[in-house]
């Protein structure tokens, strides 16, 4: 599916914590944690689970970066 976001990390799902309305989606991208609130119904219906394989799609107009 072609997308306008440039931003395609994959990852691994660490943990799934589903509330009521919403799902916290906690990614594994090499060293680095993404986390992701998406809808819980979102969250069913693409039965995620710890261990997925997944790709977290980052589309934002401000994107900070830090010099170490």
């Amino acid at each position: 599916m072609p997308l306008s976001a440039r931003n395609h990390l994959k990852g691994e799902v660490t943990e799934v914590v589903l509330g009521t309305v919403t799902a916290l989606i906690t990614v594994k991208v090499g060293d680095n944690l993404i986390e992701s609130v998406i809808t819980k119904h979102s969250a069913e219906e693409l039965k995620l689970k710890k261990g997925d394989k997944v790709t977290a799609v980052i589309k934002a107009t401000e994107v900070m970066i830090q010099k170490d």
